[in-house]
């Protein structure tokens, strides 16, 4: 299991390097992440990414420290929390390495 520091580097990186303000969109972010990063790397983005889902942090605080990390994506015009919204992301990696979208 990650450390709670390492665990909120893992997430810092993956979301403000996916999720920058320099997006076209977050959907557009993320068909580039499933199409370009390797099956190793969205597997272990399942993992660190669940593992802070399910971190001691109250939703307040993960809802927060994902708004921070992901400067690129305007949650209220997606109508969901971040929490939510990244509950959707990790949905999808699933699914992508489900059908082996990517290399």
């Amino acid at each position: 299991m990650l450390s709670s520091n390492k665990l909120e580097e893992s997430v810092f990186q993956f979301l403000a390097g996916t999720f920058h303000q320099d997006i076209e969109s977050p959907e557009d972010a993320l068909e580039e992440l499933l199409t370009e990063e390797s099956k190793e790397f969205l597997e272990s983005a399942i993992v660190f990414l669940t593992d802070f889902i399910g971190s001691e942090y109250s939703d307040i605080e993960k809802n927060e420290y994902i708004q921070s990390c992901a400067d690129g994506v305007y949650f209220p015009s997606l109508d969901l929390e971040p929490l939510q919204w990244l509950y959707q992301v990790i949905e999808q990696i699933k699914e992508a390495v489900k059908k082996n979208i990517n290399r």
